[in-house]
């Protein structure tokens, strides 16, 4: 009689005991489900709306473009306290050409921030911006004469010299009558030129312009790649252990 409750109970926690594993398989299945379902509808208002799609239907044709939309990070990154946020970290305000993601972290080249486009690289790697006063989309080439000098730069290889540049394109310059800097304001219907270097990532110029900005202050933006570079690398300074 002992025996048999003694096997009954062991039976009985048994039984608890699975059902509980199973209650928690469950509970991350549905947790995965509800990261799908978020994403999806991340994913949605982070798209472009079906006129700007329309409106550029033939410009997507040509290859290397597209169109894109850029959320306020002021509004929609984590980062802010009481702000409506997204699981998908940055909030929507960043984009990488190279990776062609909104996920902040994987090689942004570009982000929107309180009115202002910048280039958003980390470490020793920089960006150069500068708009293209009275040009088209469309018409932006590496041969065009504004666009040659940032066409025809060479990516520095050491990080002092990458620091030095961090410093001049964050501070501004003037080379060629044209304005780089890191940070400009984003003027809807201004088109802009953009020269990354992502070091160990990528090195690109990118032409792009800024179709709308939204009820909501994203932006859309039309964007082509002119010159894919090679992987830019760079010989780091060595710490003396002294």
């Amino acid at each position: 009689m002992r025996l048999a409750l003694v096997i009954s109970i062991f039976v009985t926690i048994g039984i608890t005991a699975s059902a509980q594993t199973e209650s928690r398989e469950q509970v991350l299945r549905q947790i995965e489900s509800k990261r799908a379902e978020l994403t999806a509808l991340e994913d949605k208002l982070l798209a472009p709306s079906e006129e700007d799609l329309s409106s550029y239907a033939e410009f997507l044709k040509q290859p290397d473009t597209g169109l894109i939309r850029l959320l306020p990070r002021e509004d929609y990154d984590s980062y802010v306290k009481d702000k409506k946020t997204l699981t998908l970290r940055g909030g929507g305000a960043f984009y990488s050409f190279a990776t062609s993601t909104h996920e902040y972290g994987g090689g942004n080249e570009i982000g929107l921030e309180r009115g202002y486009i910048n280039a958003m690289l980390g470490g020793a790697s920089y960006g150069a911006i500068t708009k293209l006063d009275g040009a088209r989309l469309e018409d932006v080439s590496t041969e065009l004469p504004a666009v040659m000098f940032i066409a025809r730069y060479n990516a520095v290889t050491t990080e002092p010299e990458a620091r030095v540049e961090q410093r001049r394109f964050r501070d501004g310059t003037t080379i060629g009558g044209l304005a780089y800097k890191a940070s400009v304001p984003a003027e809807v219907g201004a088109v802009y030129m953009l020269r990354s270097v992502d070091y160990d990532r990528s090195d690109l110029l990118m032409a792009f312009r800024i179709v709308r900005k939204d009820t909501d202050g994203s932006v859309i933006i039309a964007w082509k790649l002119l010159k894919k570079y090679p992987k830019p690398e760079l010989a780091r300074a060595v710490q003396s252990s002294n």
